[in-house]
């Protein structure tokens, strides 16, 4: 769940960059709050198309949100 977590992290460092609540950031994305933390704190693996939704209300590249390829492990 390594990769969760960074995902994780991501999203919330952007959503604090743009002032937003974790409920605001959640309605904006058709999201659940409560899946948002979980998604914040990296217990779920979203999939590619919450990713997206979740860029698209940050006005970030999707790629913004992954983690580097060399700080990433496969295990």
């Amino acid at each position: 769940m390594e990769l969760a977590k960074t995902i994780g992290l991501r999203i919330r460092k952007e959503r604090g960059e743009h002032s937003l609540s974790q409920d605001a950031l959640a309605l904006a994305c058709g999201i659940d709050r409560s899946y948002m933390g979980r998604i914040e704190r990296g217990e779920v693996n979203i999939t590619v198309e919450k990713l997206y939704a979740i860029a698209g209300v940050l006005e970030c590249e999707a790629t913004a949100l992954l983690p580097d390829l060399a700080d990433f492990k496969c295990s």
